[in-house]
């Protein structure tokens, strides 16, 4: 329906077609009822009828054979009529006068018999009246039996008028397709009617339309008065005329148009408008003055935050006091900007396009400065802030803004050029600057220390290279905000730096981590510098913004060239090693190197780095099974799960490459690997005890750790309430507040949690205080000298004890001989785990059933 006349001619076919159907809808259901109502008052006009025959009958004293004779004619009588009448003798009679042929009585028969009332049911087509016949004292006479209001019998009238309705609809439905065409008929001829009118209205247009070639041609468009015979119509070309009076205040003339892409097509930024933009913007002026004379365009740029540079163009050379006109009205606008008003200081500059042309002399109502659209909100340092021009007043509007939108883009451009100096300037100091820190970044990092090589190899000199990674700072910034954390990373860089004489190259390496460069210098006067950068360090307390004072440290590594490595990314890895050593040793220290730990280093990083890397990319991380034995019912009641790498000829053992695993920053990769790959083994084991499973310290603060484990359990189908989290004491985090929120969201998920070598630190009962614990593995030191020393098992007796005050299980480990075992039960403790119970399988069911025979 493209077209006004098919829409009107459908949507005409359309109501017709809801219009009849509608009427048929409400006709026939009122029919129907009216129908419905007739028939039962006849019905109940032939009982009554019915009865009152009967009576003047019965009154003349009837025998049985009239009786039956008058219920036989008024059969035949209603025969073909639609009516069905049938009289019942009730009880009362039929005990007095005997049973007639009668129909048999239904329920609705009995019904009005047991009540006395009258019974109408009404169906669509037919309706059924029970009439009773009740007992009157005029009735006693002949019914001796029957007392006043008893039923003595009962006319039960039944009307079928289906055929009547039948012939109603057809009848209906007869005018109704003699009449149905009228509507469409109708229809039709206001279609051809509003058709014509709309027909002249859009050819009047389109014969306007055709006389409009040109922008002169619009001033000369005119629809007059015509009358196209409605008002909606009428409008619309009077709106339309509105439109063009528009058009015609709007329109650029092409000859304009063509000046303006020429102009922009030098609007092109090369190396030599960057260099030479002060006459470049000068020759532009020239050409615009042959369009619209214009006397200055001015530009404003944001140096600093209360600097700014004003940079005015002249077409030819201003007096004095034009110039100061022309600076008041700009710092008057700048003034009424609220991002500019503090503006406290404005370098101007001006530059005249012809020298030799006539003075320029402005009074007070000459200018007048615009500025279109460009003072922005929020003025950026090294953005263009605002551009202006100053030009004669035309008549054309028209040709005014389009002047005006060139020297915008025109001022938008130089605002550009000056943006390239200083964004080419901000983009090679940030290229190998950290902006936080303004220090060296870790790409300059990586080529200084090239350098450094080179020059020692040349020289045949040594120098060192300092790590320095600030303790606990990913606690500090999740606690108290990312601005604050960055404050402090300022504070401790400036402490560093007094540490440093005049020549260290100091670089920020990423995050919390930081180098130093130490030319010519070996390790005692490496160890010198990063003491007294740790003396700097130390005294530093920041208040966060609850105004609670935060210090902390820092861990130093330490590397020589080239006693330690040769290549950079080897001694970088050296000191990096280093510096996981101080940390390990307490924090706050400077690790330095002996000859042992160069040899550890190296093997480590060159036998078991690569190793473990491949183990991890390859998943070959597998679990081993230790069993826990439940000391009462004596039965093995769960695993603890072990790190593992299979080599294919040969298994390692954890304590060859966890360390190494941490220092290499893959321990949260194998602690999922090894999560995914025990919850595997133990759902396809048929394994129902409890898994204990260790964590590492570097998973904790990871914000994705328990989504991922939530991940895991879920698709491994593994109830959480069976798996217990082992966190070892010795190599948990400082903070306290953030451990037991971990520990906390692990208890919300359903898992358990349990310390491990418990007693090996100087926390234990601080655990026990802040810490849902569910399990305590007892220290194996402790244990394995139960027989021998009395204090260690004092310190067993107390942990059993305190336990059980505080309902938390205890596992004692390295149980390795029965009476080890037995002295574990009568301590009371609840699990025992160790070679005697079993050592680690691949398999959470090798040792059952087990008992600890």
């Amino acid at each position: 329906m493209r077209t006004i006349k098919s829409f009107i001619l459908a949507m005409s076919l359309l109501v017709s077609l809801l219009f009849f159907g509608g009427a048929y809808l409400i006709v026939s259901g009122i029919f129907n009822q009216s129908v419905q109502q007739s028939a039962l008052k006849d019905s109940d006009l032939l009982a009554r009828s019915t009865f009152a025959s009967m009576y003047q009958l019965m009154s003349t004293g009837w025998t049985r054979e009239q009786l039956e004779g008058f219920v036989e004619a008024n059969r035949q009588a209603l025969a073909g009529s639609g009516y069905d009448l049938e009289i019942y003798r009730g009880p009362v009679v039929a005990e007095q006068y005997g049973q007639i042929d009668q129909a048999p009585i239904d329920d609705s028969v009995a019904a009005v018999f047991d009540s006395g009332r009258t019974l109408e049911h009404v169906e669509e087509h037919s309706v059924r009246y029970t009439f009773p016949l009740t007992a009157e004292a005029k009735c006693l006479a002949c019914h001796a039996t029957a007392e006043e209001g008893d039923v003595l019998g009962v006319i039960d009238v039944e009307q079928d008028f289906s055929a009547a309705i039948a012939e109603a609809r057809d009848n209906f439905f007869f005018w109704l397709i003699l009449l149905a065409p009228l509507p469409i008929i109708g229809a039709g001829l206001i279609t051809v009617f509003v058709n014509r009118r709309i027909t002249r209205s859009v050819e009047l247009l389109e014969e306007n339309a055709a006389k409009v070639n040109r922008v002169a041609d619009l001033r000369n468009l005119s629809l007059g008065d015509t009358d196209l015979g409605f008002d909606e119509l009428n409008r619309v070309f009077r709106s339309f005329e509105e439109l063009v009076g528009k058009f015609r205040s709007v329109a650029v003339d092409r000859d304009l148009l063509e000046f303006e892409i020429k102009l922009l097509e030098k609007f092109i930024i090369t190396s030599e408008v960057v260099r030479d933009w002060h006459d470049y913007i000068c020759r532009l002026m020239t050409d615009i003055n042959e369009v619209i004379e214009t006397y200055t365009l001015f530009s404003i740029f944001k140096v600093d935050d209360e600097l700014f540079d004003l940079d005015v163009f002249w077409r030819s050379p201003p007096s004095e006091d034009s110039r100061k006109l022309l600076e008041r009205a700009v710092r008057e606008h700048m003034a009424d900007h609220p991002n500019l008003s503090d503006a406290t200081l404005v370098h101007i500059n001006h530059h005249v396009a012809d020298h030799d042309g006539p003075p320029i002399e402005l009074d007070e109502s000459d200018v007048r400065v615009q500025v279109k659209s460009l003072l922005v909100d929020s003025p950026k340092i090294g953005g263009i802030v605002g551009i202006g021009v100053q030009a004669e007043t035309v008549n054309d509007e028209t040709r005014l803004l389009v002047i005006e939108s060139v020297l915008s883009t025109l001022l938008n451009v130089v605002g550009s050029v000056k943006a390239i100096f200083k964004y080419t300037r901000d983009l090679e100091y940030y290229a190998t600057r950290d902006p936080l820190t303004n220090l060296y970044n870790q790409r300059v990092f990586w080529e200084l220390i090239g350098y450094e090589i080179d020059r020692a190899q040349r020289h045949d000199q040594r120098f060192a290279l300092l790590l320095i990674d600030l303790d606990n700072f990913k606690l500090i910034n999740d606690s108290y905000g990312h601005a604050f954390g960055d404050s402090f990373l300022k504070a401790f860089a400036d402490a560093i730096g007094k540490g440093l004489k005049r020549g260290d190259i100091f670089a920020r390496y990423g995050g919390d981590e930081f180098v130093v460069v130490l030319p010519e210098t070996d390790l005692e006067k490496a160890c010198v510098t990063a003491n007294r950068v740790l003396a700097e360090t130390d005294g530093i307390v920041l208040f966060a913004p609850d105004g609670e004072p935060v210090s902390a440290s820092v861990s130093i590594g330490i590397a020589v060239y080239p006693e330690h490595a040769r290549e950079p990314k080897d001694l970088f890895l050296f000191a990096d090693n280093m510096m996981y050593k101080a940390k390990a040793e307490g924090k706050a220290r400077v690790a330095v190197p002996s000859e042992e730990d160069v040899m550890d280093v190296f093997r480590s990083i060159s036998e078991k780095g690569l190793t473990i890397l491949r183990a991890v990319e390859e998943k070959r991380i597998v679990p081993y099974f230790q069993p826990i034995l439940a000391t009462g019912p004596d039965r093995i009641e769960a695993v603890e799960v072990l790190s593992r790498i299979d080599l294919g000829d040969t298994i390692m053992g954890a304590s060859e490459f966890i360390e190494i695993a941490e220092k290499m920053g893959v321990i949260d990769r194998i602690d999922y690997i090894m999560i995914e790959k025990t919850l595997a083994e133990v759902s396809a084991s048929g394994f129902d005890g409890m898994v204990f499973i260790n964590l590492s310290p570097r998973a904790l603060v990871l914000s994705e750790f328990i989504p991922t484990v939530r991940k895991i359990v879920e698709e491994a189908g593994v109830e959480k309430s069976r798996i217990v989290f082992e966190l070892t004491e010795r190599d948990t985090v400082k903070n306290i507040q953030l451990l037991e929120k971990f520990v906390q969201e692990l208890r919300l998920e359903g898992f358990k949690f349990a310390i491990d070598d418990f007693g090996s630190g100087f926390s234990s009962f601080h655990y026990l205080k802040h810490f849902p614990i569910d399990f305590l593995k007892i220290e194996g030191d402790f244990v394995l000298n139960l027989l021998e020393d009395s204090r260690d098992r004092a310190f067993v007796r107390l942990i059993a004890e305190l336990s059980r005050e505080l309902k938390i299980h205890t596992v004692a480990e390295f149980v390795e001989s029965e009476e080890v075992l037995e002295q574990v039960r009568a301590l009371g403790i609840d699990y025992a785990q160790g070679f005697l119970i079993g050592r680690p399988a691949p398999s959470p069911m090798r040792y059952l059933p087990a008992t600890a025979e």
